[in-house]
Protein backbone atom coordinates (compact mmCIF):
# COMPACT_ATOMS: atom_id res chain seq x y z
CA UNK A 1 0.00 0.00 0.00
CA UNK A 2 2.85 2.38 0.83
CA UNK A 3 4.47 1.69 -2.54
CA UNK A 4 1.20 2.47 -4.37
CA UNK A 5 0.89 5.72 -2.46
CA UNK A 6 4.40 6.74 -3.45
CA UNK A 7 3.72 5.89 -7.12
CA UNK A 8 0.56 8.01 -7.03
CA UNK A 9 2.52 10.90 -5.58
CA UNK A 10 5.14 10.53 -8.27
CA UNK A 11 2.58 10.39 -11.08
CA UNK A 12 0.84 13.53 -9.87
CA UNK A 13 3.91 15.38 -8.70
CA UNK A 14 4.79 16.36 -5.18
CA UNK A 15 2.56 19.44 -5.50
CA UNK A 16 -0.29 17.90 -7.49
CA UNK A 17 -2.33 21.13 -7.45
CA UNK A 18 0.49 23.38 -8.66
CA UNK A 19 0.36 24.52 -12.28
CA UNK A 20 1.08 27.52 -14.47
CA UNK A 21 -1.72 29.86 -15.70
CA UNK A 22 -2.45 27.53 -18.67
CA UNK A 23 -2.81 24.49 -16.43
CA UNK A 24 0.55 22.81 -17.10
CA UNK A 25 1.55 21.05 -13.85
CA UNK A 26 4.79 21.71 -12.04
CA UNK A 27 7.35 18.91 -11.99
CA UNK A 28 8.08 17.44 -8.55
CA UNK A 29 11.36 18.68 -7.11
CA UNK A 30 13.16 15.71 -5.57
CA UNK A 31 15.00 17.14 -2.58
CA UNK A 32 15.10 13.84 -0.66
CA UNK A 33 15.01 10.66 -2.70
CA UNK A 34 13.64 8.80 0.34
CA UNK A 35 10.38 10.76 -0.04
CA UNK A 36 9.77 8.91 -3.32
CA UNK A 37 11.76 5.68 -2.95
CA UNK A 38 11.53 3.48 0.14
CA UNK A 39 13.70 0.65 -1.16
CA UNK A 40 15.53 -0.45 -4.28
CA UNK A 41 12.35 -2.23 -5.39
CA UNK A 42 10.72 1.21 -5.84
CA UNK A 43 13.50 2.59 -8.03
CA UNK A 44 12.38 1.14 -11.35
CA UNK A 45 8.67 2.19 -11.03
CA UNK A 46 9.74 5.66 -9.88
CA UNK A 47 12.16 6.11 -12.78
CA UNK A 48 9.48 4.88 -15.18
CA UNK A 49 7.00 7.44 -13.83
CA UNK A 50 9.57 10.23 -14.12
CA UNK A 51 10.37 9.22 -17.71
CA UNK A 52 6.66 9.26 -18.58
CA UNK A 53 6.36 12.79 -17.18
CA UNK A 54 9.36 13.90 -19.23
CA UNK A 55 7.78 12.40 -22.36
CA UNK A 56 4.53 14.31 -21.67
CA UNK A 57 6.38 17.58 -21.19
CA UNK A 58 8.34 16.99 -24.41
CA UNK A 59 5.12 16.24 -26.31
CA UNK A 60 3.59 19.52 -25.11
CA UNK A 61 6.82 21.32 -26.01
CA UNK A 62 6.68 19.99 -29.59
CA UNK A 63 3.03 21.05 -30.00
CA UNK A 64 3.71 24.53 -28.65
CA UNK A 65 6.76 24.90 -30.89
CA UNK A 66 4.62 24.13 -33.95
CA UNK A 67 1.99 26.59 -32.73
CA UNK A 68 4.59 29.34 -32.30
CA UNK A 69 5.83 28.78 -35.87
CA UNK A 70 2.24 28.96 -37.17
CA UNK A 71 1.51 32.17 -35.26
CA UNK A 72 4.70 33.84 -36.49
CA UNK A 73 3.73 32.98 -40.06
CA UNK A 74 0.14 34.16 -39.58
CA UNK A 75 0.69 37.48 -37.81
CA UNK A 76 2.43 39.32 -40.71
CA UNK A 77 -0.48 38.42 -43.01
CA UNK A 78 -3.02 39.76 -40.51
CA UNK A 79 -0.99 42.95 -40.06
CA UNK A 80 -0.67 43.46 -43.82
CA UNK A 81 -4.42 42.96 -44.33
CA UNK A 82 -5.22 45.36 -41.49
CA UNK A 83 -2.93 48.01 -42.96
CA UNK A 84 -4.68 47.65 -46.33
CA UNK A 85 -8.15 47.97 -44.75
CA UNK A 86 -7.04 51.11 -42.92
CA UNK A 87 -5.67 52.51 -46.18
CA UNK A 88 -8.98 51.83 -47.97
CA UNK A 89 -10.81 53.53 -45.13
CA UNK A 90 -8.69 56.67 -45.59
CA UNK A 91 -9.49 56.65 -49.32
CA UNK A 92 -13.27 56.51 -48.87
CA UNK A 93 -13.69 60.23 -49.54
CA UNK A 94 -11.23 60.31 -52.46
CA UNK A 95 -12.69 61.12 -55.89
CA UNK A 96 -10.03 59.38 -57.96
CA UNK A 97 -9.71 55.57 -57.88
CA UNK A 98 -6.62 53.93 -56.49
CA UNK A 99 -4.21 52.50 -59.06
CA UNK A 100 -2.66 49.26 -57.91
CA UNK A 101 -1.50 45.84 -59.04
CA UNK A 102 -2.90 42.52 -57.89
CA UNK A 103 -1.47 39.05 -58.10
CA UNK A 104 -2.88 36.66 -60.66
CA UNK A 105 -0.23 33.99 -60.13
CA UNK A 106 3.09 33.57 -58.36
CA UNK A 107 4.91 35.57 -61.05
CA UNK A 108 2.01 37.30 -62.83
CA UNK A 109 0.50 40.64 -61.79
CA UNK A 110 -2.09 42.91 -63.41
CA UNK A 111 -2.88 46.61 -63.05
CA UNK A 112 -6.22 47.62 -61.60
CA UNK A 113 -8.17 50.66 -60.42
CA UNK A 114 -9.93 50.40 -57.06
CA UNK A 115 -12.75 52.93 -56.55
CA UNK A 116 -13.75 54.14 -53.10
CA UNK A 117 -15.52 51.32 -51.28
CA UNK A 118 -17.40 50.78 -48.06
CA UNK A 119 -16.82 47.04 -47.71
CA UNK A 120 -14.06 44.51 -48.15
CA UNK A 121 -13.89 40.73 -48.43
CA UNK A 122 -11.88 38.77 -45.91
CA UNK A 123 -10.70 35.17 -46.06
CA UNK A 124 -11.96 33.30 -42.99
CA UNK A 125 -10.27 30.03 -43.84
CA UNK A 126 -11.48 26.72 -45.32
CA UNK A 127 -12.00 28.48 -48.68
CA UNK A 128 -14.58 30.84 -47.13
CA UNK A 129 -14.67 34.57 -47.94
CA UNK A 130 -17.08 37.00 -46.31
CA UNK A 131 -17.91 40.66 -46.97
CA UNK A 132 -17.47 43.12 -44.09
CA UNK A 133 -18.00 46.86 -43.78
CA UNK A 134 -14.60 48.54 -43.58
CA UNK A 135 -15.03 49.55 -39.93
CA UNK A 136 -16.07 46.05 -38.90
CA UNK A 137 -13.27 44.51 -40.95
CA UNK A 138 -10.69 46.74 -39.26
CA UNK A 139 -12.11 45.91 -35.83
CA UNK A 140 -12.12 42.17 -36.58
CA UNK A 141 -8.56 42.16 -37.89
CA UNK A 142 -7.34 44.24 -34.98
CA UNK A 143 -8.90 41.83 -32.46
CA UNK A 144 -7.42 38.83 -34.31
CA UNK A 145 -3.98 40.44 -34.33
CA UNK A 146 -4.15 41.18 -30.59
CA UNK A 147 -5.33 37.61 -29.90
CA UNK A 148 -2.46 36.21 -31.98
CA UNK A 149 0.09 38.34 -30.12
CA UNK A 150 -1.33 37.25 -26.75
CA UNK A 151 -1.32 33.62 -27.84
CA UNK A 152 2.27 33.91 -29.04
CA UNK A 153 3.36 35.45 -25.75
CA UNK A 154 1.60 32.67 -23.79
CA UNK A 155 3.14 29.98 -25.97
CA UNK A 156 6.65 31.36 -25.53
CA UNK A 157 6.09 31.63 -21.77
CA UNK A 158 4.81 28.03 -21.68
CA UNK A 159 7.81 26.84 -23.67
CA UNK A 160 10.19 28.37 -21.13
CA UNK A 161 8.12 26.81 -18.33
CA UNK A 162 8.20 23.37 -20.00
CA UNK A 163 11.97 23.50 -20.49
CA UNK A 164 12.38 24.25 -16.77
CA UNK A 165 10.13 21.31 -15.85
CA UNK A 166 12.00 18.95 -18.17
CA UNK A 167 15.30 20.00 -16.58
CA UNK A 168 13.81 19.47 -13.10
CA UNK A 169 12.64 15.97 -14.05
CA UNK A 170 16.01 15.07 -15.58
CA UNK A 171 17.69 16.11 -12.31
CA UNK A 172 15.16 13.99 -10.40
CA UNK A 173 15.95 10.97 -12.58
CA UNK A 174 19.69 11.46 -12.00
CA UNK A 175 19.21 11.72 -8.22
CA UNK A 176 17.12 8.54 -8.04
CA UNK A 177 19.61 6.69 -10.24
CA UNK A 178 22.57 7.84 -8.11
CA UNK A 179 20.71 6.83 -4.95
CA UNK A 180 20.21 3.36 -6.42
CA UNK A 181 23.92 3.08 -7.25
CA UNK A 182 24.88 4.05 -3.68
CA UNK A 183 22.42 1.54 -2.20
CA UNK A 184 23.71 -1.20 -4.49
CA UNK A 185 27.28 -0.46 -3.37
CA UNK A 186 26.25 -0.57 0.30
CA UNK A 187 24.49 -3.90 -0.17
CA UNK A 188 27.56 -5.34 -1.86
CA UNK A 189 29.81 -4.19 0.98
CA UNK A 190 27.45 -5.70 3.56
CA UNK A 191 27.43 -9.02 1.67
CA UNK A 192 31.24 -9.09 1.62
CA UNK A 193 31.38 -8.36 5.36
CA UNK A 194 28.84 -11.10 6.01
CA UNK A 195 30.90 -13.60 4.01
CA UNK A 196 34.06 -12.72 5.95
CA UNK A 197 32.23 -13.10 9.26
CA UNK A 198 30.97 -16.61 8.44
CA UNK A 199 34.32 -18.33 7.58
CA UNK A 200 34.44 -21.95 9.01
CA UNK A 201 36.46 -22.31 12.29
CA UNK A 202 37.52 -25.50 14.10
CA UNK A 203 36.60 -25.85 17.78
CA UNK A 204 39.41 -25.86 20.39
CA UNK A 205 38.94 -29.56 21.27
CA UNK A 206 39.41 -30.57 17.63
CA UNK A 207 42.57 -28.50 17.42
CA UNK A 208 43.96 -30.21 20.56
CA UNK A 209 43.20 -33.67 19.18
CA UNK A 210 44.87 -32.75 15.92
CA UNK A 211 48.04 -31.64 17.70
CA UNK A 212 48.07 -34.77 19.94
CA UNK A 213 47.64 -37.10 17.00
CA UNK A 214 50.40 -35.47 15.08
CA UNK A 215 52.96 -35.40 17.95
CA UNK A 216 56.17 -37.45 17.38
CA UNK A 217 56.81 -40.10 20.09
CA UNK A 218 60.12 -39.87 22.01
CA UNK A 219 62.76 -42.63 22.22
CA UNK A 220 62.07 -45.65 24.52
CA UNK A 221 64.30 -46.11 27.54
CA UNK A 222 65.49 -49.63 28.28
Amino acid sequence: MASKGKQAAVAGGKDATGSNPRGIPYAPFVDKVEDYVASRADVEPTLRSFQEMIAKYQFMEQNLTRRVVGLKDKMPDIQKTLDMVKFLKLQQDAEDPIETTFELNDTLYAKAEVPATEEVYLWLGANVMLAYPIDEAAELLDSKLKAAKTSLSNCEEDLDFLREQITTMEVAVARVYNWDVVQKRKEKEEEEKAKKGTLPTLPTSSLQQTFRGSSTPGPKLD
